[in-house]
């Protein structure tokens, strides 16, 4: 045990997620003084190519919120709502079935798992969803 201490050398830990945030302050400071003037001034926005303007305040992150993303993919697939890129309602049923059935197999890994209004929205959302598929289908 003795020799192992006397190697002078420590171990440090650099993983991000593991960093005090003096730590990660510094390594940002650290990797834009690499990135070079010219994209240090450059905002994060124009540099990834996205348009510079007002910035949109994202939905909660639940997962509520997450299965009304998926029912919308639904309901884009089944032409119900229009595509938000193309703005035309285009009909896709295999896909609207494919989301439907990933659904489908969300609900029964996650059955005695979710709160009881959880439940009942995945329940009641599932429900309407595979009978609008129907009537589009049929």
């Amino acid at each position: 045990m003795a020799e192992e201490e006397d190697k002078g050398y420590t171990v440090k830990d650099r993983r991000f997620l593991q960093m005090s945030e003096e730590e990660k302050a510094a390594l940002k400071e650290e990797e834009a003084r690499k990135a070079g003037p010219a994209e240090a001034e450059a905002p994060q926005e124009e540099a990834k190519g996205a348009p510079a303007g007002p910035e949109v305040p994202l939905p909660e992150i639940s997962f509520s919120s997450f299965l009304f993303s998926l029912s919308t993919s639904v309901f884009v697939h089944l032409g119900a709502v229009p595509d938000p890129v193309t703005g035309g309602a285009d009909r896709n049923l295999p896909l609207a079935k494919q989301t439907i059935d990933l659904l489908g197999l969300i609900r029964e890994k996650t059955r005695n798992n979710l709160t009881q209004e959880e439940e009942d929205l995945f329940d009641h959302l599932l429900y309407d969803l595979r009978m609008r598929y129907i009537k589009e289908a049929g």
